[in-house]
């Protein structure tokens, strides 16, 4: 089945949680209480938040994680739902509780600091009918959470490939290559692309640009690394590049990096070449980290892409 160019389907494998967020004067020092100046409350999480950065751009958004039951859960997903993405539970039913993440973001910095379980208190299997989640998708985005499932998501979107370019609507799959895990070395050699943070090493690798290499040496067909406020750094096909980040005054960091891949992924389903994608994924998370509040800044991102769009 060939992807919907107007509106198409992107399906985003991973983690979701329940953010709890507290901006803070200051950090809180050992054994001190602080009282915040705001607090939030939001489903985050890689794959979650690039799932809601993908809907809020136009297009349709599938997250495939691992919610279980209880209150928490149904705080997450609602608010999931509410923000137009479909939420697969895989776990749906189970007695393990939804990921909460406590969430502190300086006020003076814009800066996060994050706690959370992860995905480490579900361990979840693919459900049996992966591949028909994933079949009419245009681009689909593993973030290494829930290993399992994130394996055979891999698999199923690349499985389609039998003529071994990619063609006939088949997904492109991107990997969220936030922080090395073991379920990376077989996730990598099935990626189209890999966006990888300023933090991401390879086993081995001394920096980002020892990953880069290696993650080309490894024939990764496109490898994007992003710098913070630094220019994004883009390799494919031989060719190399670097894409400006625009300058905001920092206000909030949290989900920056999910932004960046919501956006990227969109630009890919909608048919983006890489130094493009990779200019409105840093036009997004450059307005997002710009804005106060885990959603706030979904308001007026429509006004971001029409100039993003515009000065392509």
């Amino acid at each position: 089945m060939g992807a919907d160019t107007a509106t198409p389907l992107g399906v985003f494998v991973g983690l979701a949680t329940l953010d709890v967020v507290h901006r803070v004067p200051a950090p809180p020092r050992r054994n001190e209480k602080v009282t915040a100046v705001r607090q939030d409350v939001a489903a985050g999480g890689p794959a979650a938040g690039a799932a809601v950065t993908y809907a809020a751009l136009g297009g349709r958004a599938r997250l495939v994680t691992a919610l279980g039951s209880g209150t928490v859960a149904g705080l997450v997903r609602d608010e999931l739902v509410g923000r137009g993405v479909e939420v697969v539970d895989v776990a749906a039913g189970s007695a393990v509780p939804a990921p909460v993440s406590a969430v502190q973001v300086d006020v003076q910095t814009g800066e996060r600091a994050v706690v959370s379980m992860d995905a480490a208190g579900h361990r979840v299997e693919a459900p049996a009918d992966l591949d028909e989640l994933l079949r009419g998708a245009a681009v689909v985005l593993v973030d290494g959470h829930h290993e399992e499932l994130a394996a055979a998501a891999a698999r199923s979107a690349t499985g389609e490939r039998d003529d071994g370019g990619g063609g006939g609507g088949v997904p492109r799959l991107l990997l969220d290559a936030g922080r090395w895990r073991p379920v990376m070395a077989e996730l990598l050699p099935l990626a189209d692309v890999a966006i990888c943070s300023d933090d991401f090493r390879l086993p081995g690798a001394g920096d980002s640009a020892q990953t880069a290499a290696g993650l080309r040496d490894l024939g990764l067909p496109t490898v994007v690394v992003t710098h913070g406020a630094a220019p994004v750094e883009w390799w494919e096909d031989g060719r190399a590049g670097t894409v400006d980040v625009p300058t905001v005054p920092v206000r909030d960091t949290l989900g920056a990096g999910d932004a960046f891949h919501g956006a990227y992924a969109f630009a890919v389903a909608r048919g983006m070449a890489t130094p493009q994608a990779a200019g409105m994924a840093a036009a997004v998370a450059a307005h997002r980290v710009g804005v106060v509040g885990p959603r706030d800044w979904l308001d007026s991102l429509p006004a971001v892409i029409d100039a993003a769009v515009g000065q392509r």
